[in-house]
């Protein structure tokens, strides 16, 4: 395995400042069933979390909805005081009422709430990057893009995110703020939001989807399998391949509560798609979305 194989991933800076290497972690799954409570395992979860800073990887991504609360506990216990460079995305905007359960509140002073418990809990002085989970449709955009602004003005936040949105919503928020990171459902199976990756690509915009792995009903296709057989990759890796290739604004966060797993996809990163089988993914994956 090479060293720090997510170096490999290349660099993106957000907002312009701020550098990470591309290809991050998503810790959802660190966290109990559902999403919900703490993991099976936490000396794992531990451990799952100290080895991605081994593997290169300075940019992990999670949310205070994520346990609630179990993720970013863990990410404090595990790698608390951080190393120069970690880059640590939290968010705020979404209350669970159970497992697989969610709800957004995008009230301003429930999401201030949120970032002052999110920086109790990592135990930071700032978040690098604070992220709406969700736009709440009850709560007028106007004040819950002010509020973050509000958060960044007082040194609360360094950076702000968007999560689930269209280009509309970004270019409202950007009246408010500098948006720089979109974190949308979005992989080789799933692509639904190309407009939205275009539009972050075009304006230097980080663009984090989750659920990265998904290749939906592309698992058994030929293409996917030539292009894994070629490259002497897993189909994970193709899916992670083909997302960096994708733009280079791409910021995939691939999660798992799996040591294995963890370091399958980050090698994802040492792997580099050719133009001919990007292509024929990309107009397989068209014809699917």
């Amino acid at each position: 395995m090479a060293s720090h194989p997510a170096h490999a991933s290349g660099t993106f800076h957000l907002d312009g400042t701020t550098p990470v290497h591309r290809l991050g972690f998503g810790a959802m799954r660190i966290t109990g069933e559902g999403v919900w409570g703490p993991p099976k395992d936490h000396a794992n979860a531990l451990a799952v979390l100290r080895r991605t800073l081994d593997l290169g990887i300075d940019f992990i991504d999670t949310a205070d909805a994520y346990g609630p609360n179990v993720s970013e506990d863990l990410i404090a216990e595990a790698l608390h005081p951080y190393p120069d460079g970690l880059v640590i995305a939290t968010k705020g905007g979404l209350t669970r009422q159970g497992p697989v359960k969610w709800a957004p509140v995008g009230r301003p002073e429930y999401l201030r709430q949120c970032c002052e418990m999110s920086l109790r809990r990592l135990k930071l002085d700032a978040i690098p990057l604070y992220q709406l989970h969700r736009i709440d449709p009850r709560v007028p955009q106007d004040e819950q893009f002010g509020l973050l602004k509000d958060l960044q003005d007082e040194g609360k936040v360094v950076h702000l995110g968007l999560s689930e949105v269209g280009v509309a919503e970004i270019e409202a928020a950007q009246q408010h703020f500098s948006v720089a990171t979109v974190q949308n459902r979005y992989s080789l199976g799933h692509r639904a939001h190309e407009d939205v990756v275009t539009y972050c690509d075009e304006h230097g915009i980080g663009f984090i989807p989750w659920y990265p792995l998904d290749a939906g009903k592309l698992s058994d296709s030929a293409v996917l399998h030539e292009t894994a057989e070629a490259l002497g990759a897993t189909h994970a890796q193709v899916a992670l391949a083909w997302l960096l290739k994708r733009s280079a604004t791409m910021l995939p966060i691939p999660g798992t509560g799996s040591l294995d797993h963890l370091t399958e996809n980050t090698e994802a990163a040492t792997f580099t798609l050719d133009d001919e089988h990007f292509e024929k993914l990309n107009e397989l994956t068209k014809e699917a979305a």
